[in-house]
């Protein structure tokens, strides 16, 4: 749903295609070929700018406030360009920074860590807040990865994955109530 003091937009010829039931707060910017699935949320103040090549968000997944996610054409080396592709249930924290990157399912990104060209986050894996992920650099299913630049920091435990896990349960709940503030559905004012 449109919100105030968003900007959803076409460019290229390609408009950004959103889920009815994603959530997309006010202060963000959704340009050109992005697809946002179902449950999903873009938190405030987020850039999405498909305008070289295509951006996707899989169902259930968060992108946390102020965070900014591009991606790079056809190139030399590259004739598909780098997409940024995140899958299902994935958590990215805030003030992230990603480009032309895919996250797999259940994948995780840390506050204010970056992502660049080339790189793979595997299912269940981690990087952790502020870590530089550099160039085409692949991070395993379940490892956490640590550090400018990110390397290998330990594997993760099931519990580290289901208490991940509960952060994306909560921010598909978390998101409809944001939502409602904007649907009328409830007082603004009130706690929650």
């Amino acid at each position: 749903m449109h919100r105030p003091d968003t900007t959803i937009m076409a460019f290229g010829g390609k408009a950004p295609r959103i889920h009815d039931s994603a959530f997309i707060a006010p202060g963000c910017r959704i340009i050109g070929d992005v697809e946002i699935g179902p449950d999903a949320s873009i938190w405030y103040n987020c850039v999405l700018r498909g305008d070289v090549t295509r951006i996707v968000i899989g169902a259930r997944s968060n992108v946390q406030d102020g965070t900014v996610i591009h991606c790079d054409g056809p190139m030399p080396g590259a004739p598909d360009g780098f997409p940024t592709l995140i899958g299902d249930d994935a958590l990215i924290g805030h003030m992230a920074m990603l480009h032309g990157t895919v996250i797999e399912d259940k994948g995780f990104v840390g506050f204010a860590a970056q992502t660049m060209n080339g790189c793979v986050i595997e299912r269940e894996g981690m990087l952790a807040a502020g870590a530089l992920l550099a160039p085409g650099k692949r991070i395993p299913a379940r490892q956490l990865w640590s550090g400018r630049p990110a390397t290998f920091m330990r594997d993760l435990d099931d519990r580290m994955i289901a208490g991940l896990q509960m952060g994306v349960g909560h921010y598909v709940e978390n998101a409809r109530r944001h939502a409602a503030l904007y649907d009328g559905q409830i007082d603004g004012t009130a706690e929650g």
